[in-house]
């Protein structure tokens, strides 16, 4: 791949970001959630951008090459979205395709839903519509048991020293089972930047702050993809239906043997399904 590595100033940080395929293509971003970075989409990279895609790949903020600004605050979901709109906007993009996994599918759902003429079209994985999400937390207990790392990122201090340990033992442990030991010491290398950690761990603490955006519905107008990977021990799996009713033109996709990493399990199957929905 011809990678280029850009440093682009946006609401007050500065976005590492990677671009790739040719100028004039079909823009389509990609948004990476906890605890990854921009080379976690590398198959889909190499894909989309022999298939003549512009594809525009962001380490976000607190995550490894781009700025982690200090406290809380700074990782509400406000600023979360702004730093992405406004990315869209210094690369000269009204709209673009936008695909997400985990806290990056949650970023795509809310611009979605807040800034719909932002989104050509929708890629989301794994993760559910937030109203779904906010409602299986409230009424459904095996959610809330896979979620339990939400309620523990909220302690201070300890969990950035428990993901520390071991050389990094629980986070590894987390990840896919199909990706290999380099890029394993890519990882390693990107949580070990100063203050990533704690930057990382605060896109949970600071989910708990209430937003100053509202939606005016909670449905979704845009072509939607939801690719779902059914062995998903973190987000249940019948999420995915009632997050696909909440969409007017959306089609569910749930992969057989296939965890949370859905895209790095089976990235032929993914891309596949990628290329397709967008042509």
């Amino acid at each position: 791949m011809n990678l280029e590595h850009q440093y682009i100033s946006v609401n007050n940080i500065t976005l590492h970001t990677i671009l790739a395929g040719p100028n004039k293509g079909e823009p389509i971003m990609l948004l990476h959630g906890f605890p990854d970075a921009w080379f976690g989409w590398s198959n889909q990279i190499d894909e989309l951008v022999a298939s003549g895609f512009r594809v525009i790949v962001p380490d976000q903020r607190g995550y490894n090459l781009s700025s982690k600004p200090i406290g809380i605050g700074s990782y509400v979901i406000d600023n979360l979205i702004k730093d992405i709109l406004e990315l869209m906007t210094k690369l000269g993009y009204n709209a673009v395709n936008l695909a997400g996994h985990d806290w990056g599918a949650m970023i795509a759902w809310n611009i979605a839903l807040h800034y719909p003429e932002r989104v050509r079209k929708l890629i989301i994985m794994n993760v559910p519509h937030p109203k779904v999400m906010g409602k299986f937390l409230k009424s459904y207990a095996p959610q809330r048991r896979k979620s339990w790392y939400i309620f523990f990122f909220q302690i201070p201090l300890f969990p950035e020293l428990f993901v520390k340990l071991f050389n990094w033992r629980f986070l590894t442990s987390q990840m896919s089972k199909n990706i290999s030991i380099n890029m394993i010491q890519q990882y390693k290398k990107a949580w070990s930047q100063k203050k990533a950690i704690s930057s990382m761990i605060n896109w949970y603490r600071a989910g708990r702050k209430r937003s100053n955006l509202r939606w005016t519905t909670p449905r979704v107008n845009i072509p939607t993809l939801l690719i779902w990977g059914e062995n998903d021990k973190f987000l249940d799996v019948k999420m995915a239906k009632s997050s696909i009713d909440f969409c007017d033109n959306g089609k569910l996709e749930i992969i057989e043997n296939s965890s949370h990493w859905v895209h790095q399990d089976q990235p032929e199957r993914v891309n596949s399904l990628i290329l397709t929905f967008l042509r």
